[in-house]
């Protein structure tokens, strides 16, 4: 009787334990059995579960916008690419301010970066504290371009100085050339990077007259540069506000009607590529915005910025051969060459050729201002760090160029020439001594032989035999340099022209002739005295490529 009950008893557990494991491996609890507190972590570990499982969708959804993390930049870069982009589709022109000096050259494009916020003004209350210092209270505008001690000392523009500002639709580099007579070399360095000029004249009495009467600057610096490429030219009359003039109407026209017949004579469409207007560059009247009627009630023409952006200049071909004259070199973790792109592009990566040393690079970076851009096109001031050269072996006047389409490198070639005047009446023959300034390049040259000179009328070869010409003559002349320079033709396209070959290494051809749309020689008994001025190179009929 007594095993029983003990075999009931065993039973019952064994039932219990199956129980219990089957409970386990289902991972179920029977509520009915189970204990208040079990029941309760049931609920939260259901509920958990379901948060768990709501989680890992999210993470799953969240997961995928990782992977294209990758390959899309972030969206500050995004915002940074899309400005970047914004701001290349703004055309880019350099505009150089010319004029005989002190006739406040400096000054207008101080004001220009003031009033487009380059400048703020805790820096003018700076230079206008210096200026007093030194007796020049109304040179603190002119010290935002003049940065050196020199030129803040003598009040005049040594060196071509260069800033940015941009308008809606344009962004510009200013170089300030130097006024000065001594200066003539720089100015020509600084005209020949520029696609439109901005002429300063002063309305002051006396000081317009000096500027425009044989031997002023302001004459000598309109035909360098209708010579250099500057193809449209403002006018800008200024110091309209000084007491001597008042706005007057009657000074203003009688310096235009001054100037037109000799911008005409230079070269210029008037109609076309001459704008005049008056302005006051110290005061910043009438070039932000327009002039008041109050002040001046016979004026109705467009401010300065407004003229600028109204300037349209001939496109550029991004497709045609690279073309970039190196003005200066630096090292910095690598060669960095800055320049002009007048023809073709450039970007990170390129394989491309330094002449005429026929070194082949490599562009590691490409910076268009102060900003690293991936591809910069013709008109773009740039600076390209390269690899494959050392800057000691870099000159001013070479030349980064395509490797497929090099461009010419000569020591001899003829050109056409008009000669604008020789200093005490001087004579021009085989012989003469030059100094030649070619987009960067300055070198000395020699007049090696007279072939024919030409009807200024007819622009037709006379047929007598040419031994030596005087001033305003055209003639057909060989010349020569002691190092290679780098040259292009004219024809192919509109900055560099087309090649016409033969056999060998001599190019026999007949075409216009000019450098990137900058060319101009002073011709003068050594290279500090410049004592007349090659106006226009129009043919080359031979050219010794090396």
């Amino acid at each position: 009787m007594a095993e029983a009950p003990l075999l009931d008893i065993e039973e019952e557990v064994r039932s219990l334990q199956l129980d219990s494991a089957a409970s386990e491996i289902n991972g179920v609890i029977n509520p009915e059995d189970a204990r208040p507190e079990e029941v309760e972590k049931v609920d939260e570990m259901e509920k958990d579960s379901n948060d768990k499982v709501t989680v890992n969708s999210q993470e799953v959804h969240a997961e995928l916008p990782k992977v294209k993390d990758k390959e899309v930049p972030a969206p500050q870069d995004v915002e940074a690419l899309v400005e970047m982009e914004q701001d290349n589709k703004k055309r880019h022109l350099n505009v150089v301010f010319i004029g005989h000096v002190d006739a406040g050259k400096s000054t207008t494009g101080g004001q220009i970066l003031f009033l487009s916020g380059q400048v703020d003004d805790r820096t003018i209350q700076k230079y206008e504290k210096e200026a007093k210092d030194k007796s020049r209270e109304s040179w603190y505008m002119a010290y935002i371009m003049d940065t050196n001690e020199e030129e803040r000392v003598k009040g005049k523009t040594v060196e071509v100085g260069r800033a940015y500002f941009e308008t809606e639709t344009t962004r510009f580099t200013i170089l300030d050339a130097p006024g000065h007579k001594s200066y003539v070399p720089n100015m020509i360095s600084g005209a020949s990077q520029a696609d439109i000029g901005v002429l300063v004249i002063s309305a002051r009495k006396g000081e317009f007259e000096t500027g425009y009467e044989r031997g002023g600057q302001t004459r000598e610096h309109v035909q360098l540069a209708k010579t250099l490429g500057v193809s449209k030219l403002l006018v800008v009359v200024n110091k309209m506000d000084e007491p001597t003039v008042n706005w007057s109407k009657e000074r203003y026209d009688e310096i235009t009607s001054k100037m037109i017949p000799f911008l005409k004579s230079s070269g210029y469409n008037v109609k076309k590529d001459v704008q005049f207007l008056p302005i006051s560059g110290l005061m910043g009247t009438n070039m932000k915005t327009r002039l008041d009627k109050a002040i001046c009630p016979w004026w109705n023409g467009p401010c300065l910025f407004e003229a600028l952006d109204a300037i349209e200049v001939p496109p550029r071909d991004p497709n045609g051969p690279l073309r970039m004259p190196i003005i200066d070199k630096f090292k910095d973790m690598g060669t960095v060459v800055m320049g002009k792109i007048e023809s073709g592009s450039v970007k990170e990566g390129d394989t491309l050729m330094v002449m005429p040393n026929k070194t082949q690079v490599k562009v590691l970076a490409v910076y268009c201002d102060e900003n690293k851009v991936r591809r910069a096109g013709p008109g773009e001031n740039v600076r390209v760090k390269l690899s494959g050269i050392d800057d000691e072996d870099i000159l001013s006047g070479f030349v980064l160029s395509s490797v497929a389409r090099p461009i010419h490198a000569v020591t001899e070639f003829d050109a056409q020439l008009q000669i604008l005047e020789l200093l005490d009446n001087a004579i021009f023959t085989a012989g003469y001594k030059a100094v030649l300034h070619i987009h960067s390049v300055v070198e000395e040259c020699e007049i090696v032989q007279l072939l024919q000179q030409i009807d200024p009328k007819t622009r037709k070869p006379l047929k007598k035999k040419v031994l030596f010409v005087k001033n305003g003559a055209i003639v057909v002349c060989r010349v020569q340099v002691n190092n290679l320079i780098c040259v292009e033709k004219f024809l192919d396209f509109a900055q560099l022209g087309r090649e016409n070959s033969c056999s060998g290494k001599s190019y026999r051809t007949s075409f216009r002739f000019k450098f990137l749309n900058n060319f101009a020689v002073k011709l003068g008994l050594c290279s500090a005295q410049y004592i007349a001025l090659i106006h226009m190179i129009e043919r080359v009929s031979e050219t010794v490529l090396h």
